[in-house]
């Protein structure tokens, strides 16, 4: 299987990782730790070289409370690292995490290949034909709400059928990707660890993973550090909940997800290319 970007194609026939810059100074768990361009340049230049396949750029925070920000304050963060990241590392797909189009849109003349939107195309009308313009890649993540609550519990609210619901609403957001003009292989389902969701539901989902990959997308998960993991381990500094991301990112792994984002990139790519490697070895 191939994804298909703005700037190429990702073959997704081994575990993909998507590495995580925040240049955002409230990020819940690593805000503020970027605090000038030659920070994150190094920054990226550790992830590519323990493994990323992608680069994930954000300038918005969406934890908890957040406060949303205007355009262009967002760009002022974003643009310089994204200029930095085509330019230092030209062979490494870069991907930009935003709900706004005209931010999209600038970071992709820019440089980048991929737009991450954590509300699935919800809070944007003009996010999908921006993306179609450029043949961009596209992650789709199932959330609620908009960013100052999409990652509390406001929306946390499911049927009888959690994966169910889920489903109806990725499937909402495929269509209109497709409606736009967004070429299937362009398109990427996240079904949003920890957005909108308990505990609980994040391991549900996780759990029932496989239909949300019969979905017929690449699915990528994002469990890096996050709260579900803590409330499991114990651990309640995010720093202190690599471990149990690789546990969950190689569960994933099992039921058909390819794209993990993570801050740690090196013990997951180890983790996760051992697991592909045993995987391989019991096919037929």
């Amino acid at each position: 299987m191939l994804w298909r970007h703005a700037t190429g194609t990702i073959s997704l026939d081994r575990p993909r990782i998507f590495g995580i810059v925040n240049v955002t100074p409230d990020s819940f768990s690593d805000g503020g730790r970027l605090g000038s361009l030659d920070d994150a340049r190094r920054h990226i230049d550790r992830l590519v070289a323990d493994g990323a396949d992608v680069i994930d750029i954000g300038g918005e925070s969406t934890r908890p409370g957040a406060e949303p920000i205007g355009v262009d304050e967002e760009l002022r963060r974003v643009l310089p690292i994204i200029r930095a990241a085509a330019a230092d590392h030209p062979g490494v797909p870069v991907s930009i995490d935003t709900v706004k189009a005209r931010v999209a849109a600038e970071s992709l003349a820019a440089g980048a290949s991929i737009i991450n939107d954590v509300s699935g195309f919800r809070l944007d009308p003009d996010m999908p034909g921006v993306c179609a313009g450029a043949r961009a890649g596209v992650v789709l993540m199932h959330s609620r709400g908009d960013v100052a609550d999409m990652a509390t519990f406001a929306h946390a609210t499911y049927g009888d059928d959690l994966l169910g619901d889920i489903l109806v609403e990725l499937r909402a957001y495929a269509s209109v990707a497709s409606s736009a003009g967004i070429e299937h292989d362009r398109v990427v389902v996240d079904p949003g660890i920890g957005f909108s969701k308990r505990g609980e539901h994040s391991l549900r989902v996780l759990g029932g993973l496989n239909r949300i990959v019969e979905l017929g997308f690449p699915v990528l998960v994002g469990v890096s550090r996050k709260r579900f993991i803590g409330e499991i381990t114990g651990a309640m500094q995010p720093t202190d909940r690599v471990a149990g991301t690789v546990g969950a990112n190689v569960a994933a792994l099992e039921r058909g997800a390819r794209l993990f984002r993570v801050h740690d990139v090196k013990p997951n790519r180890d983790a996760l290319d051992v697991a592909w490697a045993i995987r391989r070895s019991a096919a037929p």
